[in-house]
């Protein structure tokens, strides 16, 4: 089960759709994973829930091969968090959807630019919980951190 599939109702047709893909995308059929979640992108995108076009937007960078394809859907992402209210509010989300456009900055050669969705992460980061997923978003973040910093090689 999605992220996604955990946080919405039961008997969501739009996130079965996107677990579906996902769970291609996760066993390696990217591109088929990659058709089927622009198909619906197709469907929701105008008219879809927030939610929906968040999850999907997301998911949809991951499939991407060019960075900027990928960077675009992040901004996407990003983008339809903003609509998100109420029981599925993007707080927790916030941090990685901005961490995720820092690095398709990064990848694009685009410093200054990653700089300030890093810092935008970094703001963010105190919705993340105490708990793996939070866990893991701080380490990224400092590891894009160190990266930028020229503590690392990426």
């Amino acid at each position: 089960m999605t992220e996604a599939q955990r946080e919405a109702p039961n008997g969501d047709a739009v996130l079965t759709r996107i677990g579906q893909a996902v769970m291609l995308h996760r066993g390696g059929d990217r591109e088929e994973a990659r058709n089927r979640l622009a198909a619906l992108w197709q469907e929701i995108e105008r008219d879809g829930a927030p939610f929906h076009r968040c999850a999907l937007a997301h998911y949809l960078a991951d499939t991407q091969d060019d960075p900027l394809d990928e960077l675009i859907w992040n901004l996407r992402a990003l983008a339809a968090a903003d609509g998100l209210t109420g029981a599925l509010a993007p707080r927790a989300f916030v941090p990685s959807l901005h961490l995720n456009v820092a690095t398709g900055y990064l990848k694009l050669g685009q410093e200054e630019a990653a700089r300030g969705q890093l810092a935008l992460a970094r703001a963010a980061a105190g919705a993340l919980g105490e708990d793996p997923y939070g866990d893991g978003v701080r380490a990224a973040i400092l590891r894009l951190t160190l990266a930028l910093e020229g503590a690392v090689e990426d």
